[in-house]
Order: structure tokens, then C-alpha cells, then sequence
């Protein structure tokens, strides 16, 4: 036991693997909260629309999910992550070629498989080199990739955007740091491991973690949260808020919040104290989109309406990063330790139901609404969300993990 706890964390393949976690976030958030603007700007498309066409990504991912989870566990890792890797860079080229909406939305609806596909193999990847005594804290900390990338992606877009006025040259940036990614994935070293071919027959519970089923549905809920935020925060604050220099603030100090999180969370991670890691995480985010959704009701422009703009980006940001690395290693605590693929699609899929669900009816309620309502919504999902972990998610993960795992 005393040699497990000196296992090493920060070996050279896991910094690689969050290396190339980082890229593939970068690129995607450099886009996310500037696509709105674009369409609307380039395309002219109206609130419901632009909803319809973002939400065709999510759609894509989420296909696409199941069917990487028992990739990355039936053929070897590397090869299954170099391959969804370099079709994810590929596909930003694509978008400067996209002359009409209805070319952006096939191209954008597209690229959600690659992406579903690489986020899949890129987590497994970094569970494989993490050593075992080390994987729940290790798990924790990979997460920190994503809260950088989300600190400092949205940030640099819009600032670009602002300096340039140009879409393209964003596309162009998006494409280099993806190909980045690639390149550093390309130098991970794997350890060997035996491929288990399974001669069972297809099952379902090959590409979904049915013992899991309810964190999934858990999961939904905060997923439809973070799916509206994420993608209608830059318009709203522009339109409705008159917030036109502070979108990206907003995004440092949600992800700073994360940081911070995942920094204060690792700890207990490492202990096994998974359910009160995610306990803590839903209560703050609950805090932080009631403040969100209180804005509709100040004066716009107020001194009261600007606290709650960014205090509810950071409290959003530390009960994200809490909850959402706690659900992650409840997800492979209830798996055999060869579904690690399989459990990451589960919780990377229900996200994406819930991503794909927000930015779709988001818009829909922004349109007939207006965004008060479409954020009231929200902190409704999230409230519904975090009664049901209190009330019967916690439960259900006692009695469903395994014996041999680390979580207690």
C-alpha cells in the first residue's frame, strides 16, 4: 500500500494527454460563443435557427459516443485516438469554405462525430497512463485542461473578433491549434494491454454503461444547464444585457472557478469522497444560475445586475468543477475495468443529450420568450437536477459500485 501511494502522477504521457486535451478544447471554445454572432451576422439567421443549427453538433457527438466507447475498449487506443484526432483537425478547414447556411449547418452538424469520437478516446487514453492508486485524483486534474482551454479560448476569440472584425481568421486559428493536438497525441506511449475480443453478442450495454444509468440521467439535466449558457451567453449579454466588453471576463472567472474547484476537489477525490464531492459541486452551481436567472429582474445595467453577472460565473464555474469530475470517476467506479470507454461515452453522452437539448430549446424560448425566460428555464433544469442526486442518485451509486474499486 505504501508503494502505491508513491506511484508517480505527473509521468511524461499524462502531460501529453492534457497537452492535447487542451488544443482540442481550445479550438472548439474559440468558436462556441462567437458562432451565434457569426450566423447571425453572416447568415442572418434568427434566434430559433441559430439554435437548430448549433444544436446539430451536439446531435452528431451524441451519435456518435456510443459507438467509440466500444472502439476505444475493441481496438488498440492509439491508433482508434490518431484517427478521430486528425478527422477533428480536418474538419476546421471546412468552415471558411462554407459560403451558405445551409453548407455551415451540414459542415458544423458533421464535425460533431469526430469530435464525440476524440473526446472519448483522449479521456480513456489518460486513464490508461494514469497509475491505479493515482486515478481518481488524476482524473480531477485532467479536467484542469478543459477549465484552461475554457479560461482562455472564449477570451481570445472574442478579443480577436474585436480587433479584427474576422470570422475567417478565427477558423484559420481554430485549425492550427487542433493541429497541435494531433501532433502531441502522435508522440503518447501507451502501455500494452491485451485486446479482449468479446464474443458475446451486441448488446446494448456494449456501447451504454446501463449500470449507470441513472447518473446519465443525472447528468442530462446539468448538461441542458451548461448547453444554454455556453452558447447563448455572448448574444444575450450583447442584445439584452448591453454587456458588449464583458463576455469575456465572464468566461475567465467561470473557468477560473473551475480551476480553483478541480485544485480544492483533488484531495477528496483521491480519498474516495465521491458523492460529496458532487453534493458540493450541485448546491454552489444551483447558487450560481439562480443569480444568473435573477438578472432579468434588476435594471439592466445596474450595479446589482453586474454582481450577479460575474458571481454567478464563478460559482458556476466551482460547482461545475466539483460535480463533474465526482460524476466521471462514479461513472468507472460502477464499470469492469474494461468498459473504461464504454463508461466515458456514457457520461459524455448524456452530457451531450443534455448540451444538445439546452442549445436546441434555448433558442426556441429565447425566440418566443425572450432570454429571461430561456435562463429562468435554466436554473429550473438545475434545481429538477440537483433534487434528484439528493433524493436518489447518491443511493444508487452506493449500492451499484464495484467491490474492487477505489471510490468509497
Amino acid at each position: 500500500m505504501e508503494e502505491m501511494k508513491k506511484e508517480r502522477l505527473w509521468n511524461r504521457n499524462y502531460i501529453k494527454v492534457m497537452t492535447a486535451n487542451f488544443a482540442l478544447f481550445f479550438a472548439f471554445y474559440l468558436l462556441t460563443p462567437l458562432l451565434p454572432l457569426y450566423l447571425s451576422e453572416a447568415f442572418g439567421a434568427q434566434k430559433d435557427t441559430i439554435g437548430l443549427v448549433l444544436s446539430g453538433y451536439t446531435v452528431a457527438a451524441l451519435l456518435m459516443r456510443p459507438f467509440s466507447g466500444f472502439l476505444v475498449d475493441s481496438f488498440p487506443r492509439k491508433r482508434v485516438l490518431m484517427l478521430c484526432m486528425a478527422v477533428y483537425f480536418a474538419f476546421f478547414a471546412s468552415y471558411l469554405v462554407a459560403g451558405t447556411l445551409l453548407m455551415f449547418t451540414l459542415i458544423r452538424t458533421l464535425h460533431g462525430a469526430p469530435y464525440g469520437a476524440v473526446t472519448v478516446a483522449n479521456s480513456t487514453v489518460a486513464i490508461d497512463v494514469l497509475p491505479a492508486s493515482r486515478r481518481n485524483e488524476g482524473i480531477g486534474y485532467y479536467g484542469l485542461s478543459n477549465n484552461v482551454s475554457m479560461a482562455l479560448a472564449p477570451t481570445v476569440g472574442l478579443l480577436l473578433y474585436r480587433w479584427s472584425g474576422s470570422f475567417e481568421l478565427l477558423f484559420w486559428i481554430a485549425f492550427a491549434v487542433a493541429g497541435v493536438g494531433l501532433a502531441v497525441d502522435a508522440t503518447v506511449s501507451l502501455p500494452q494491454r491485451e485486446l479482449k475480443r468479446n464474443q458475446q453478442r451486441l448488446s446494448l450495454d456494449r456501447f451504454f454503461l446501463t449500470r449507470g444509468w441513472l447518473l446519465a440521467v443525472n447528468i442530462v439535466f446539468f448538461g441542458f444547464c451548461f448547453g444554454v449558457l455556453s452558447n447563448y451567453l455572448a448574444i444575450y449579454s450583447h442584445q439584452a444585457l448591453g454587456i458588449t466588453s464583458g463576455t469575456g471576463t465572464y468566461f475567465m472567472l467561470l473557468a477560473v472557478g473551475l480551476f480553483v474547484s478541480r485544485l480544492q476537489g483533488a484531495k477528496m477525490l483521491g480519498q474516495g469522497r465521491l458523492t460529496h464531492n458532487a453534493a458540493e459541486g450541485v448546491v454552489i452551481s444551483l447558487t450560481g444560475y439562480g443569480l444568473f436567472a435573477l438578472i432579468a429582474l434588476l435594471p439592466s445595467g445596474s450595479l446589482w445586475a453586474l454582481c450577479c453577472y460575474y458571481v454567478s460565473a464563478a460559482l458556476i464555474g466551482l460547482g461545475n468543477g466539483h460535480m463533474y469530475p465526482a460524476f466521471l470517476n462514479m461513472f468507472i467506479a460502477v464499470a469492469r475495468h474494461d468498459e473504461r470507454g464504454t463508461a466515458n461515452s456514457s457520461i459524455l453522452t448524456a452530457w451531450d443529450v443534455g448540451m444538445g437539448a439546452g442549445v436546441l430549446l434555448g433558442g426556441v424560448a429565447a425566440e418566443h420568450l425572450g432570454y429571461g425566460a430561456a435562463f429562468l428555464l435554466v436554473w429550473l433544469a438545475n434545481a429538477i437536477g440537483v433534487a434528484l442526486f439528493f433524493a436518489k442518485t447518491r443511493q444508487f451509486f452506493q449500492r451499484r459500485k464495484r467491490a474492487d474499486s477505489l471510490a468509497c
